[in-house]
């Protein structure tokens, strides 16, 4: 992978995914995302423009993490339940979206924190750190550390390899088929300001 001119792909996604205006935070969070790219070493231009996509799309365009809107209020993960029906009352915490990926249930907060080697059950918070929520997200999305796909049991590598290059289909890798055309068209955007960022 070539490196990237981060001025030219800004000017390119300013086109064509925000109105020819991207503010000063918008380029923060996708700038943290691209450092933690490199830092795991995501090295496919595919995997990078469809986890940037998944942000654009599940952060309401601002690529910073966010709060789940009403906090889930009237979803099962709203209230002390863990995903398997039993209650809890400790941690007093209610594990709602929240991130890039907005990361649910008390059972993902739990699997994440002890893979990422941090206090997400007790400090659900964490996840709206940037550089804590790009992690989540790559270690959700990839193979990472527990070499699956952490959020559904399918990953970018299922997806996006030698033999397949499907968008379409990777929307699996978060939830189902939900807007999965529309992110495979934010997708494609990011990718070929991916590559022309490289060609200059």
């Amino acid at each position: 992978m070539k490196r990237t001119n981060n001025q030219i792909f800004f000017n390119e996604i300013a086109k064509t995914l925000f109105n020819r205006q991207l503010t000063s935070s918008q380029k923060a969070g996708i700038r943290q995302k691209l450092k933690v790219f490199d830092k795991y070493d995501i090295t496919d231009n595919r995997w990078r423009a469809y986890m940037l996509a998944t942000s654009y799309h599940e952060t309401g365009r601002t690529m910073q993490p966010v709060e789940e809107i009403g906090k889930g209020a009237g979803k099962p993960y709203g209230k002390k339940i863990k995903y398997d029906g039993t209650r809890y009352s400790t941690p007093d915490r209610i594990y709602y979206g929240r991130g890039d990926v907005q990361l649910t249930w008390y059972e993902n907060y739990e699997m994440m924190g002890r893979l990422l080697n941090m206090p997400l059950l007790n400090q659900p918070e964490l996840a709206l750190k940037p550089e804590i929520s790009a992690r989540i997200m790559i270690e959700g999305m990839t193979r990472g550390i527990s070499n699956r796909g952490d959020f559904t049991g399918v990953s970018l590598e299922n997806f996006f390899n030698n033999r397949r290059d499907d968008p379409y289909n990777a929307r699996k890798i978060i939830n189902g088929l939900d807007q999965a055309n529309i992110i495979a068209g934010y997708y494609f955007k990011f990718l070929e300001a991916i590559e022309i960022a490289e060609l200059n």
